[in-house]
């Protein structure tokens, strides 16, 4: 029984490894891009998709694993933000000291904002968040020179990995493609373990999960931590990228494109965030669109999924594919795609 139960949890940890495959194999050939030489244009736009992803993979732990949809998610990418700003300005505090320091901050700020918030659900917790977005906007508007007021706060401060200066825009990129990767398998563990499972059981059954004696206050709270700590992270390469940050950036609307790039590339699969992070980005470059031009196509693609792929881009893909070469039944394949996404 004991030898069953071992190659039980060996086959699940296989299973679970074969998932991350394909998202390392992406990210493989995404930091070869280098090798190509592509423009200045193009990397600025990659390291701008990279960045989003990052913040992605968080919300999709709070979204796809716990159900709960924030429209603030842009604020704690904010704190990150302003908070390497103002280390940097005040304590002469670097790149990777800021790192830790803003992730801690974003995550503390999660707190504060989840556990008021938590306290309702559905759509009245969205316009809660949705609030906090907005009020974090107003604060640092009228934070005066401590946050640079309406103008922003500019960060030039080089950014160094073992004496060599990676504010080069191509290593950039790749410090960049190797933060996504970090994320991505920081997502997946997370998926995968025990506390993605209680999440999951929160997500589908709330009241069961309580009966059963699971904390779902706590949980969903720690759920809006984690989420933070990757939004922080985010915040500090956006910073150091841009070099010059404002409160326009991290209001509640920039919120409601993160939350269409996880809702388009699907927040329950690992490779949704990835997907939706680099579709938006590059979707008006290749169309040729113009920033309103880009808002319709957005809300199209948003109104398609929600109709059509509930489980996102890579969800439809990977319930096509079943369905093209199982030779099965499509409601049967249809079935075994939504119980996949939602493993």
């Amino acid at each position: 029984m004991k030898e069953g139960l071992r190659q039980d949890r060996a086959g699940s940890v296989f299973k679970a490894l074969r998932s991350l495959l394909p998202v390392l194999v992406i990210l493989a050939l995404i930091a070869a891009v280098p090798l190509f030489s592509p423009s200045n244009r193009f990397l600025s736009l990659a390291i701008s998709a990279g960045i989003n992803v990052i913040a992605l993979y968080g919300l999709s732990v709070l979204f796809g694993q716990t159900g709960i949809l924030s429209m603030g998610h842009a604020a704690l990418v904010g704190v990150g933000a302003y908070a390497a700003a103002i280390l940097a300005r005040d304590f002469g505090v670097g790149f990777w000291a800021a790192l830790p320091a803003a992730a801690l901050a974003s995550a503390v700020f999660a707190m504060i904002v989840g556990i008021p918030s938590l306290r309702v659900g559905g759509h009245h917790f969205v316009i809660m968040t949705f609030a906090f977005g907005q009020l974090l906007a107003i604060v640092l508007t009228n934070g005066g020179d401590y946050t640079g007021a309406a103008t922003g706060l500019d960060l030039a401060g080089p950014v160094t990995l073992f004496g060599a200066d990676m504010s080069d825009l191509t290593r950039y990129y790749l410090m960049v493609v190797a933060f996504v990767t970090s994320a991505a398998v920081a997502s997946w563990a997370i998926i995968n373990s025990s506390y993605g499972r209680t999440l999951r059981a929160i997500r589908e059954n709330e009241k069961l999960a309580a009966s059963l004696g699971i904390n779902v206050g706590r949980h969903k709270i720690g759920a809006f931590v984690v989420s933070g700590i990757f939004a922080g992270i985010s915040g500090v390469l956006l910073a150091y990228f841009l070099g010059h940050i404002s409160p326009s950036q991290f209001s509640s609307f920039p919120s409601i494109y993160l939350a269409l790039m996880v809702m388009i590339g699907g927040a329950r699969l690992i490779e949704g965030p990835l997907a939706g992070g680099i579709l938006v980005a590059f979707l008006p470059e290749v169309l040729n669109l113009d920033p309103v031009q880009s808002r319709i196509v957005y809300g199209v693609c948003l109104i398609a999924v929600i109709m059509l792929l509930p489980d996102g881009l890579i969800g439809g893909i990977v319930r096509a594919l079943r369905a093209a070469f199982s030779g099965k039944p499509k409601q049967e394949t249809q079935q075994r795609g939504a119980a996949e996404a939602q493993r």
